[in-house]
């Protein structure tokens, strides 16, 4: 799901497409402040330059752990 390349990140969209994090501390604490109750994903929908990711358990702990 992910790969590190030059300290960046790349990740895929809910349509498979690969997105490119730039800044990961910034994407992961958006994450965690409106996506998440209690430490788990919300199961809510993150956009972020026209993609979408449902921020499930399985992404919300695939972002922590970048």
């Amino acid at each position: 799901m992910s790969r590190k390349k030059n300290k960046e990140f790349t990740i895929q969209d809910d349509s498979g497409n690969d997105y490119t994090i730039n800044d990961l501390n910034e994407f992961r604490n958006h994450i965690i402040k409106y996506h998440s109750i209690n430490g788990r994903g919300d199961n809510s929908l993150h956009i972020e330059d026209g993609r979408n990711f449902t921020v499930s358990q399985k992404f919300f702990d695939k972002i922590l752990s970048l």
